[in-house]
């Protein structure tokens, strides 16, 4: 049995340095950590770390895996989904993707995780095949992936988009524009979907110099207000991938001083804490956030409990919440 002396051996350093490297110990240099993930893939130590935590039953640390720590979106699905996990008795554990780590099956044994939480995904991803492969329970959080049929939490933008459209259909608005997210995204690909079939049904269609894709961040949403300004003034009013996209088209527009929304109207996707703050006052998508998050920590438990079940698909409708940021068409 491969133990973490024989990594430390292998990589020449000490026992408590592999079990700090291999968790992502900030006072450990990356080159280090390199070493002795390397020495751990070449013994086959992460494997079967695993192995052994999943076998006796003794692992209750659940993984969520997100991309980016300064993404408010992230943020506040860390608190309800510890809470659930906390009061079914698990603990979170958090896994940031960035360039240069381990391969994400590796670093779920290193932190002898049970579960993981995937919020991140993309369509094309082999993360969900090469957990599945590791015997590795996983949800998708927000995100499906058609390569695996798994548990998965995520957010129906019908009824919220039909209610945003007819507000802008009775308001006289005409040129609508989009920053949608990620085109290989189940998310991004969805509430696009959405959007154009519901414009499609009043009459409406978006303009190709309207529309713009990118990660679902706040830069995409300043370059993006900026790009369509320059053209012939933008949208009247202009439909963004989400909340984070949203406040970075605001800050654009409140940087160049166009009034939003007297020049244009901005309407974002997902209710953020943020947005409801007298300053903001964003008009959004709403769906009830937390309970998504609770949900995905329910659903990753059951699937501890009972890893043969056939996978579920639980689905959150949405609304639309009308604040200041939408108004007529200016004229």
């Amino acid at each position: 049995m491969v133990t973490s002396r024989d990594v430390a051996r292998l990589a020449g350093v000490s026992q408590p340095t592999v079990s700090r490297a291999l968790t992502d110990h900030p006072r450990v240099s990356e080159a280090t950590k390199r070493r002795v993930r390397e020495a751990a893939l070449a013994l086959g130590y992460s494997t079967n770390a695993i192995g052994r935590a999943l076998s006796v039953g003794r692992s209750n640390r659940i993984g969520l895996v997100v991309a980016d720590l300064e993404n408010q979106f992230y943020a506040n699905m860390i608190g309800p989904l510890h809470h659930e996990l906390e009061a079914l008795g698990h603990e979170l554990v958090l896994i940031t993707e960035s360039a240069g780590t381990a391969p994400l099956p590796e670093r779920v044994a290193a932190h002898g995780l049970a579960g993981v939480v995937l919020s991140t995904t993309t369509v094309d991803s082999i993360q969900p095949a090469r957990l599945r492969d590791r015997g590795v329970p996983f949800v998708y959080l927000n995100r499906t992936a058609p390569s695996v049929a798994a548990d998965a939490v995520t957010v129906d933008p019908e009824q919220g988009v039909r209610e945003v459209v007819a507000e802008a259909v009775r308001l006289g608005h005409t040129r609508i524009g989009a920053i949608f997210g990620p085109r290989n995204t189940s998310t991004g690909e969805l509430r696009e979907q959405v959007v154009r079939t519901v414009l499609d049904e009043h009459g409406l269609a978006l303009a190709q110099r309207d529309v713009l894709h990118g990660p679902f961040d706040f830069a995409t949403g300043r370059e993006g207000f900026r790009t369509l300004h320059e053209r012939a003034g933008g949208p009247t009013l202009l439909l963004c991938g989400n909340d984070v996209v949203a406040l970075g088209a605001l800050d654009a527009a409140a940087e160049a001083g166009v009034p939003v929304p007297g020049h244009t109207s901005v309407v974002g996707f997902d209710d953020l804490p943020t947005s409801r703050w007298a300053l903001v006052r964003l008009s959004t998508v709403a769906y009830d956030l937390d309970e998504v998050a609770r949900e995905s920590a329910r659903l990753v438990v059951a699937r501890l409990t009972d890893p043969g079940a056939a996978p579920r698909h639980v689905v959150y409708p949405t609304h639309y919440v009308a604040r200041a940021t939408v108004a007529a068409p200016r004229a």
